[in-house]
């Protein structure tokens, strides 16, 4: 029994016992749990009852008042033109908290028949890995994982631009600047190349010019430049796949504008001819304006192809290769308007699934004191960020001494990633973040660790509880003992946790999982702190292990869809 069924079978006693009918029900939620969990609003049944709203309530709630012992509600109030509905949680423990316990999976949907394909990542080789990329990485891991967790059919493809101007910079700056490079870390040292090249070609005419005809020959295949490009493309993809580990994501496609360049520029002259692209000025273009989309650049006057060249024939290779049905981009904000021009094209060259494409957008990431000094001087890279947060989660972990010295290093790591995760994915996607490292690592407030440090405590619990036995059956447990607020409120955060994972797939909202684990980790919390669980009456103590052991299984179920581990010790 979910927050649904709790709705649902709310609305099926109400129909049959006021005689109404299940479309005329909309049920609010108040602004506080003092004035119950649902309440009726009242208006619309003046007809059906010949009195005004507040009289409709107060009848109402004289027909509800005596109520069944074991049924779905247990009080009605008539608040004003309002019938307020409290459900009987002890009525929903019975229900809910055997079907947690002995479920692994609580929440899982199944039969989806749509194939999905989450694209994340999308780091161009011959640059250096940033915050943004961090983001963009959290994002489509946790939402891979939600939608999969659904019942979907998940493909994890990564794009990355492994061709183009950007890499005949660092090709250009590779060959003047003459260094010899590292043998650990060249990812890093390429982009520091690339960067210093760009700052030297940006605003000079005979360098930009230069880049062009560069750019053209490796297209062409220049046997000097491609060979280069190879070796050092090569240095890029292994410190990639060390990035991966890192994140423990393994892509089912690895996707290259390399491999699509020729498809796309195909495709596009295809278009010409068929009229749905035409030429302007040596160039072909979509004419979007009559949508409001403006100009639609597909292919440079010189043949040279741009992103929307390879874009088209990526999609293509989707719909067509792997029969996916719905395609979901995760890239940053600042590309709205091209993603627009994208679908909407794949839309007019006869693609079904364009109007299941989607555009996962996401905000800058900063840092409370400004950019970090690296020396790109402009961004800040992933190792920075990882050194960092490793050597502050060990930090943590030796201030309160929470495992033997041997621990740490394997527990510093699930922190630190713990904080990362959590701290790109609980803010709205489409929202700029400041990431704070003290409170990103904090084991109090709206952080990873937070929700982490809840699950250990539950875990600690057992750990203490394991001397004294097993516990009964469910059907032996008295779930009418949990009459405190807290329990209560407790077993109602429990029955929220298959919706709130529904919306944040369905919706593209990984930030609800996040506030839902966050509410349910303070309930938690304060139940842990009114009561006691293990030095309770026999009776009471198997109802309360039972309860707070449904709380460690879904934080354990909501952590891992996020890509975070659920630690046991803290």
């Amino acid at each position: 029994m979910d927050v649904m069924d709790v709705i649902n079978e709310v609305k099926f006693f109400l129909v049959k016992h006021l005689k109404l009918k299940k479309s005329e029900l909309e049920l609010d939620v108040p602004p506080s749990e003092e004035f119950g969990d649902f309440a009726l609003p009242c208006f619309k049944f003046v007809k059906k009852t010949g009195v005004n709203p507040v009289e409709t309530a107060k009848l109402f709630a004289e027909k509800l008042s005596r109520l069944p012992e074991d049924c779905i509600i247990k009080e009605v109030k008539a608040v004003g033109p309002y019938l307020n509905i409290f459900v009987n949680k002890q009525y929903v423990a019975k229900q809910l908290l055997p079907l947690i316990f002995t479920n692994e999976d609580f929440g899982k949907g199944t039969g989806k028949k749509e194939r999905v394909m989450v694209e994340f990542f999308q780091a161009n080789t011959h640059k250096a890995v940033h915050i943004g990329h961090v983001r963009n990485m959290c994002l489509g891991i946790a939402l891979s994982n939600v939608l999969e967790f659904l019942g979907y059919r998940v493909i994890r493809a990564n794009y990355q631009g492994d061709i183009g101007p950007h890499v005949v910079k660092c090709l250009w700056g590779i060959m003047h600047f003459n260094e010899k490079p590292p043998k650990e870390n060249r990812l890093r040292w390429l982009g520091d190349i690339y960067a210093r090249a760009n700052k030297l070609i940006s605003g000079n005419e005979k360098l930009e010019a230069e880049i062009r005809e560069m750019t053209k020959k490796l297209y062409e295949g220049d046997p000097k430049l491609v060979e280069l490009w190879q070796q050092t493309r090569q240095w890029c993809l292994e410190d990639f796949e060390k990035i991966y580990k890192d994140f423990g994501v393994k892509f089912d496609v690895l996707f290259f504008e390399s491999e699509v360049e020729k498809i796309g520029k195909e495709i596009v002259l295809e278009l010409l001819q068929k009229g749905i692209a035409k030429k302007s000025e040596g160039a072909i273009i979509m004419d979007l304006k009559k949508y409001g989309l403006g100009v639609f650049l597909l292919l440079r006057s010189d043949g040279v192809p741009l992103y929307s060249t390879k874009d088209i024939a990526l999609a293509k290779i989707k719909f067509e290769r792997y029969k996916i049905d719905r395609s979901i981009y995760v890239v940053g904000s600042e590309q709205e308007l091209y993603f627009k021009q994208l679908f909407k094209t794949l839309e007019l060259m006869g693609f079904k699934q364009a109007r299941k494409c989607y555009h996962l957008s996401y905000g800058l990431v900063m840092l409370p004191e400004g950019r970090m000094s690296s020396r790109e001087g402009t961004i800040v890279l992933y190792d920075d960020l990882m050194e960092k947060l490793y050597k502050k989660a060990e930090e943590e972990i030796k201030a309160r001494k929470l495992v033997p010295e041997e621990e740490i290093p394997k527990l510093k790591k699930k922190i630190a990633f713990s904080a990362l995760k959590f701290g790109m994915t609980m803010r709205e996607n489409n929202k700029n973040i400041v990431f704070d490292w003290e409170k990103a690592l904090s084991f109090e407030g709206e952080t990873g660790p937070y929700v982490q440090y809840a699950h250990a405590r539950i875990c600690s619990i057992f750990r203490k509880f394991g001397d004294k036995g097993k516990l009964p059956l469910p059907a032996e447990i008295k779930f009418e003992l949990l009459k405190t607020r807290e329990e209560e409120k407790l077993i109602m955060e429990l029955s929220k946790f298959p919706f709130i994972v529904a919306d944040a797939g369905e919706n593209y909202k990984i930030h609800l999982l996040c506030r839902y684990l966050l509410d349910l980790a303070q309930a938690f919390n304060e139940y842990y702190h009114a009561h006691r669980i293990l030095d309770a009456e026999l009776e009471l103590r198997n109802a309360r292990l039972y309860l707070v052991e449904c709380v460690r299984k879904v934080l354990k179920i909501g952590l891992n869809l996020l890509g975070i581990d659920a630690v046991e010790r803290m």
